[in-house]
């Protein structure tokens, strides 16, 4: 569905306060979540007086049209309708962040490794969030790209050196960086971090 897991959010904002992305592409916007709280915590959180005056670029991939809505389109600077497969290569565009929540899950392990080098090749860091158990999913409000294809494990990021996993109860959270910040720099939040 267009949603996704509540107890991850906290986490996940703190991954991305952390980063300080000037720019973020958020892979598979569903409802518009993510986009809406990068808005409202990377520019309203960040001093300045003057409400409305976004100066970060929030972009967004998202592969079913009738999930986009007037809210989406208010919070985005651009909305790529499409596959990611596709549509990330020929974004001419390197983001600071992309965030992948309860996305990767819905491509084979296959698809989904090429997702994550295509974001390699797009950014400087990810996050990638997917359930721990990927129970299955078929179809949701008419969008076939709702099936849960894959399950993925820490050994599926195993070729990735510079990441760090967030301990979560409900979701794999892990976050890579590709712009030579290792990860013993992570962020210290409310909850330990296992590499």
């Amino acid at each position: 569905m267009p949603s996704s897991q509540i107890g991850q959010i906290s986490k996940i904002m703190e991954l991305i306060l952390f980063t300080k992305p000037q720019s973020v592409l958020d892979i598979g916007i569903g409802f518009g979540k993510y986009g809406f709280l990068c808005r409202e915590y990377l520019e309203l959180w960040d001093g300045r007086n003057q409400y409305n005056d976004w100066q970060r670029r929030i972009d967004g991939i998202e592969v079913f049209p009738n999930y986009i809505t007037p809210l989406q389109k208010i919070i985005y600077n651009n909305i790529f309708i499409g596959n990611s497969l596709e549509v990330l290569p020929e974004i001419d565009f390197i983001y600071d962040l992309i965030i992948l929540v309860d996305v990767i899950e819905h491509f084979d392990i296959d698809e989904g490794k090429q997702l994550l080098y295509e974001c390699s090749r797009k950014s400087k860091a990810i996050i990638i969030a997917t359930p721990i158990i990927a129970s299955p999913q078929g179809d949701a409000f008419g969008n076939p790209y709702e099936r849960h294809k894959s399950q993925w494990t820490k050994n599926h990021f195993e070729s990735f050196e510079n990441k760090v996993f967030i301990p979560d109860n409900a979701s794999l959270l892990c976050y890579i960086r590709f712009d030579q910040v290792q990860t013993t720099e992570a962020p210290k939040p409310a909850f330990a971090m296992n590499t």
